[in-house]
């Protein structure tokens, strides 16, 4: 008997404040033309004060749980992958375990850069095929405007805040589900996409508050020449390790953190506009939920179907790498 993790659900949440490029060249030295042209991007939506990553993420869970017809009471597991918790500890699936049911549910946050969302299919698959859980919620959520230095405009232009959840559900003897996963980290590259400040290696303090330690911060140039690099490996592996190759993908569902970083990876595996899921102008790069986004949008644009090959796959902080190779249906 073969046991596999199946997408029963899937839901997003959005935040309705929408920050233009427009509204940006008031704040920094930028323009429209300039951030279209290095970023793909024009708009991406902002959280409120009153929305955080664990009310984004709750809205998510609760209509990927709608979407696979179970209630909260039903889950077994939540692995919430996120860069910006509510707070370091407790976690931000406790939290969400809090607002969704009085049930206790086991759980815990993964940080893994953008790679998140993808890590946390992975462990939740792993789980699922140690035939001890049926039904585990793996949520992509960040409010990463809440890091973001509106006086830096190289990383000002890039974040939008928004989360994305699934239900992965235990099937047995199914040609569905996630197939495989490829995961890589490599911390030689930790200094190019880092928050300094705020861990135990530089703590609060009028120092690193007066010098903006706490907001992100990156390496644009060797950021990009990595990912440019790791993705289309990312995709190459996960196909490999499930058996296939890159002309039995039916769709790529990239991370969406820069235009010219997917259309790198489109150009090497020739990909038809159709078989890619590019939404990056809208949302900007919300971290771990730009796959949930992506997905949820080709799904109701018609475009998934019953055993399409799905490759989800993202590169971020750590630096990290990854795809998930998914067969489609339940």
């Amino acid at each position: 008997m073969i046991t596999r993790a199946v997408v029963a659900g899937l839901g997003t949440y959005v935040p309705e404040a929408v920050l233009t490029n427009q509204d940006l060249e008031k704040i920094v030295e930028t323009s429209d033309e300039w951030i279209v042209t290095r970023t793909g991007i024009r708009e991406r939506h902002i959280a409120g004060n009153d929305e955080t990553t664990s009310s984004m993420a709750t809205e998510a869970s609760r209509r990927a749980l709608r979407d696979a017809k179970i209630t909260a009471e039903d889950l077994d597991f939540i692995v919430c992958a996120t860069n910006t918790p509510d707070t370091i500890f407790p976690s931000t699936a406790a939290r969400v375990q809090h607002q969704l049911t009085e049930k206790p549910i086991p759980g815990f946050d993964l940080q893994a850069g953008c790679t998140g969302l993808i890590y946390g299919m992975e462990t939740a698959s792993a789980l699922i095929k140690s035939g001890k859980y049926r039904n585990i919620l793996v949520i992509g959520a960040d409010k990463l405007t809440s890091i973001t230095d509106y006086e830096d405009r190289t990383t000002a232009v890039l974040f939008g805040d928004a989360a994305g959840a699934f239900v992965l559900q235990a099937n047995d003897n199914t040609e569905f589900g996630i197939l495989s996963s490829y995961l890589q980290a490599d911390g030689r590259g930790g200094d190019l996409l880092i928050q300094p400040g705020g861990g135990s290696l530089m703590p609060a303090s009028k120092e690193s508050v007066e010098t903006r330690q706490h907001y992100l911060k990156m390496n644009g140039n060797e950021t990009f020449r990595f990912a440019v690099k790791a993705l289309p490996e990312a995709v190459e592996e996960g196909l490999k390790r499930a058996g296939l190759e890159v002309g039995d993908m039916d769709l790529l569902v990239p991370h969406q953190a820069n235009l010219r970083i997917i259309d790198a990876a489109v150009r090497r595996f020739e990909l038809s506009p159709e078989r890619v899921v590019i939404n990056i102008d809208r949302y900007g790069n919300t971290s771990v939920a730009t796959i949930p986004l992506a997905l949820q949008e080709a799904r109701m644009e018609g475009r998934l179907h019953d055993g399409d090959v799905v490759v989800l796959c993202a590169f971020g902080a750590g630096l990290t790498w990854g795809s998930n190779v998914i067969r489609w249906g339940r």
